[in-house]
């Protein structure tokens, strides 16, 4: 067993632990365009991208960064990636299938570093 996975059964067995809250939520907050869907990346997408949640963990990853912070800071032990959507069926909505592994594995890294700060 990996010694993640036994620290956090020792947290587990001392109390309860806090997890992050809604991410879509919190990214609503923020009032975001069509172009902060976008970044320079996307610009010239051929279809619509706001509402494409996880798509900003690549166009603004600051903005996931910063949701990640908040909820450490508010009491979380425990955060969530941001990829509520990010499966090749999801992304479709999008013309975005061949970006699902990215997506995931960039949302991993930020949260991963966000958790390590």
């Amino acid at each position: 067993m990996s010694s993640k996975v036994e620290q956090l059964r020792a947290q587990l067995n001392e109390r309860i632990l806090v997890l992050d809250g809604g991410m879509g939520t919190m990214i609503q907050s923020y009032r975001l365009n069509e172009a902060d869907f976008r970044g320079e990346r996307f610009a010239d997408w051929p279809c619509d991208l706001k509402g494409n949640n996880d798509l900003l963990v690549l166009s603004k990853p600051e903005v996931i960064a910063a949701i990640h912070n908040a909820y450490f800071e508010a009491g979380a032990d425990i955060i969530e990636t941001n990829t509520f959507n990010s499966t090749t069926i999801a992304m479709a909505d999008y013309q975005m299938e061949s970006l699902s592994a990215e997506i995931n594995f960039a949302a991993a890294k930020l949260a991963r570093a966000c958790a390590d700060e």
